[in-house]
């Protein structure tokens, strides 16, 4: 494995028509990056020059590498996905596509795996176009799930001002409630709650969970969810001595300010969570994968077909990924250090504090 210190960050490319590979070259032509971690850009050259042309003046240089053993320390380094000549068209749509990013993203879990690089910040893939024999889920957070063994993964949304993880994903609005459970919950409050403490270093974290329904069921008068499945969660959890409070009612929620309280929240389903937190977070917003024994973080954003090839991608997003990349590497190595000798163990950071009596009933 190499040094933490200057850890080796992987990218994977996204699908190529998108503005993956953009914001890949914006992100890492600020020779600096270099100081702070070694780059392995999963993709080819041919698509990398190809963008490179379109963004113009720029300073990025790359060093072709094969041999894993022998990375530039001083350069990005590219790995090469495929050899096979591409058509590139960005903005389409192109069902032949989906092959290179899965590709890219193949080759960067197999140098986790192999421990050649540190971490992963994945560009945005097309769902419907990844899609084959060896790539049948609804995004990347399934996907690493399965290639690293977990029984389950949490979708978490990282921002400066807020924390926003979600229970269900990629599901159907009208499929939602069925893919919630107590045990469900729970198991998603475990994966938070232990996230908060090793990757981002909060000895105590404190977790607001969020109703499914409309003020949050009103005591069962609209939808029973909130007294039959999530309540019951939250007593669990406050049992194995985790500090979940709730089921708030998420419009009330995130408009009197609440999340700020809390290190962060778990929503119910993808827009209960993304969209507070995508109007609300300060800062650029990072996708991060909990629960899993490797690091990967991402954009907050997709593949944005509209602006490609077009040198209108902001790379500010991809930019915190690394960032938060290499931070969360960091945390996991101090906590790993803390708790082989807890005279060592670093104070405590939280996202604002909760008042030592937090309400506990749903807010309406």
């Amino acid at each position: 494995m190499s040094d933490l210190k200057k850890p080796v960050i992987g990218f994977t490319c996204g699908d190529i028509n998108g503005i993956g590979l953009e914001l890949i070259i914006k992100s890492l032509s600020d020779t600096r990056i270099n100081e702070l971690c070694t780059p392995v850009v999963f993709a080819n050259s041919k698509c990398i020059n190809f963008y490179k042309k379109t963004i113009g003046e720029i300073n990025f240089a790359y060093s072709p590498v094969k041999d894993k053993t022998r990375l530039n320390q001083k350069q990005i380094n590219l790995f090469s996905s495929w050899d096979e000549e591409v058509n590139i068209n960005p903005g389409q749509l192109d069902e032949q596509n989906g092959k290179y990013a899965f590709l890219s993203l193949q080759n960067a879990v197999d140098a986790l795996k192999e421990a050649w690089i540190d971490g992963i910040v994945t560009l945005p893939i097309h769902k419907k176009t990844i899609q084959s024999e060896q790539f049948q889920y609804s995004g990347h957070t399934p996907y690493l799930r399965d290639a690293f063994g977990r029984k389950d993964v949490l979708m978490l949304l990282v921002a400066d001002n807020m924390r926003v993880a979600v229970v269900t994903e990629h599901v159907p609005v009208k499929e939602i409630a069925n893919h919630i459970s107590t045990e469900v919950i729970m198991g998603k409050l475990q994966l938070l709650n232990e996230s908060l403490k090793k990757d981002f270093g909060i000895d105590k974290p404190k977790i607001a969970v969020l109703g499914l329904n409309p003020h949050a069921g009103d005591e069962g008068l609209i939808g029973d969810e909130e007294e039959k499945i999530i309540k019951p969660a939250i007593r669990q959890a406050k049992q194995k001595g985790m500090l979940c409070f709730g089921p708030y009612s998420a419009d009330a929620f995130f408009a009197r300010g609440q999340y700020s309280r809390f290190d962060a929240v778990l929503a119910m389903y993808h827009d209960q969570g993304l969209i507070p937190f995508k109007s609300l977070a300060t800062g650029d917003g990072v996708n991060f994968s909990a629960g899993l024994p490797i690091v990967r973080t991402s954009p907050d954003h997709g593949t944005a077909f509209d602006i490609a090839g077009k040198n209108k991608a902001d790379a500010a997003s991809t930019l915190e990924s690394l960032y938060k990349c290499i931070d969360i590497l960091r945390s996991r190595r101090e906590y790993t250090e803390a708790h082989k000798n807890p005279v060592k163990r670093t104070s405590e950071k939280v996202i604002g504090n909760v008042d030592e009596e937090v309400k506990d009933d749903a807010e309406s």
